[in-house]
């Protein structure tokens, strides 16, 4: 959305949610991402057993009418301890997001505005993070902050903001100098105005797309700390957590790794389902293919 115009901009969405609901796609990641997030919601009010109550007695038994998922090897019900990893899984990505752009979209906005020698120290500094793996830095900053669900959120987010900044100052190149923007200066607006009002709802729409897209990452990302043991700490039902204690039943109790792995393959393919319809249907250069 490039006019800070209200009639443009909300004819704008309106066409692209009319074409968002025209995609196929779009509403089988709706309703995956919406049903995992009615079991979020629901919390312990819906799990059948306490995801934490230990049952040696019951230890790895099958799926059944009881036990929907089986039980795992400490014969904790595995069908309650997987709803409540979607509540961890599903904050943890919206809290890696939030401080990811929080600080992503700050830097870029005044790494775009501003310019000159500000513009060079933060894209230097952008291009060293961004000169290693997300994954592998993430690991490596939660290696040195130490084991836990808490430093790996803060891995993640530490690990991910150069896209964002990225993202956001290629934009604002461009919107820096349209009319709007330019009017506003002759008016006399201060930098911290324009960068607010004008500038930074015209980067929204932009933000908010990649934002759908990354969040099925961040959970796979929070995962795969939690499995190498650098994430969600036992007894937490976090489900790379949950995979992790598995390894070592897989052939003889298959349900009890397989479960909290289709867990995270819906969450990943419905945000990325949802999140690349979204792009298609609000990026004015693809919108002429659908």
């Amino acid at each position: 959305m490039l006019s800070s115009t209200p009639a443009s901009g909300t004819s704008y969405l309106g066409r692209s949610f009319r074409l968002l609901a025209r995609i196929p796609t779009a509403w089988v990641g709706f309703v995956i991402v919406a049903f995992l997030a009615l079991v979020a919601l629901a919390g312990p009010a819906a799990v059948p057993f306490d995801p934490l109550h230990i049952s040696p007695a019951e230890k790895l038994l099958p799926p059944s009418p009881r036990h929907w998922f089986g039980t795992d090897d400490l014969g904790r019900d595995l069908l309650s301890r997987v709803m409540t990893g979607a509540r961890i899984s599903l904050a943890v990505g919206v809290a890696v997001l939030a401080l990811a752009m929080t600080l992503g979209v700050g830097l870029g906005l005044i790494a775009g505005y501003w310019g000159g020698w500000v513009d060079e120290v933060l894209m230097r500094v952008t291009d060293v993070f961004l000169a290693f793996p997300r994954l592998v830095l993430a690991v490596a900053i939660a290696a040195t902050l130490g084991a836990g669900l808490s430093n790996a959120v803060l891995a993640i987010a530490f690990s991910w903001w150069p896209w964002y900044t990225r993202l956001v100052r290629g934009q604002l190149l461009s919107l820096r100098e349209q009319e709007f923007v330019l009017a506003a200066v002759s008016l006399g607006a201060r930098r911290p105005r324009i960068l607010i009002q004008h500038l930074l709802p015209n980067v929204g729409t932009t933000v908010v797309i990649q934002a759908s897209i990354d969040i099925g990452f961040a959970i796979l990302a929070t995962a795969s700390l939690s499995f190498i043991g650098l994430g969600a700490q036992p007894p937490t039902p976090e489900w790379g957590a949950i995979i992790a204690q598995a390894r070592s039943y897989m052939i003889d109790a298959w349900w009890y790794p397989t479960f909290p792995g289709l867990a995270m393959f819906l969450a990943v393919l419905g945000f990325n389902l949802l999140g690349n319809a979204i792009r298609d249907a609000f990026d004015p250069r693809l919108r002429s293919l659908l």
